[in-house]
């Protein structure tokens, strides 16, 4: 029964672990928060399942650790287990760069957006004419070349950066770490076998 049961914790817990912390990165990638977010949950349940393999393995091995592909495993295991709590972080990191990220892109499209215009315009009742009205002061050359200086433009704005850019520490240490868990699990499977 408790092979049973270590076997089975071991084919539900450490597939889709695995899976979650491999696809992180790609969804990261694309700064698909709500997806990020699906995994770092699914990181964290299976994550601590994993420890029902160690559990069970430890009560299948009946208090026989002085064996060394037995330590060996044992010792993977917990190397694994706290890499698997290290990407579980950069996850969580993660997910509040691309958010914060995706905030910055909204803000600068509401700001280069141009105003609506409220205020009705009118068409002039008459004609303009080039000709002078009797009376009226007739700007002199000085008058007429007396226009006000345009504005300077303002200085345009760093882009935001995109959550692939914001996040890249954390894509490829996640990607880096969930290769070495899978290596390890492959070890241990390994070690099992050849026992």
């Amino acid at each position: 029964m408790l092979m049973i049961l270590h076997i089975g914790f071991a084919i539900f817990a450490l597939g889709p672990v695995t899976a979650a912390t491999m696809a992180t990165p790609r969804h990261i990638r694309r700064g698909e928060a709500s997806v990020v977010r699906n995994l770092n949950r699914m990181t964290r349940i299976y994550g601590l399942l994993t420890l029902g393999i160690f559990l069970f393995g430890a009560l299948v091995a009946h208090g026989k650790f002085d064996q060394m592909w037995l330590s060996a495993s044992m010792t993977l295991f917990i190397v694994a287990f706290v890499l698997l709590f290290i990407v579980e972080r950069d996850q969580r990191k993660a997910i509040h760069k691309i958010e914060v990220a995706a905030a910055e892109r909204r803000a600068e499209k509401a700001e280069a957006a141009p105003p609506a215009d409220t205020t009705a315009t009118t068409a002039p009742t008459t004609a303009p004419t080039d000709k002078p009205v009797a009376g009226a002061d007739v700007p002199t050359g000085a008058e007429k070349a007396e226009t006000p200086a345009p504005e300077p433009e303002p200085e345009p704005r760093p882009e935001p950066r995109p959550a692939a850019e914001a996040a890249k520490v954390e894509t490829g240490r996640i990607a880096t770490i969930s290769g070495v868990v899978a290596l390890i699990w492959i070890v241990i499977l390994v070690l099992m076998v050849w026992h």
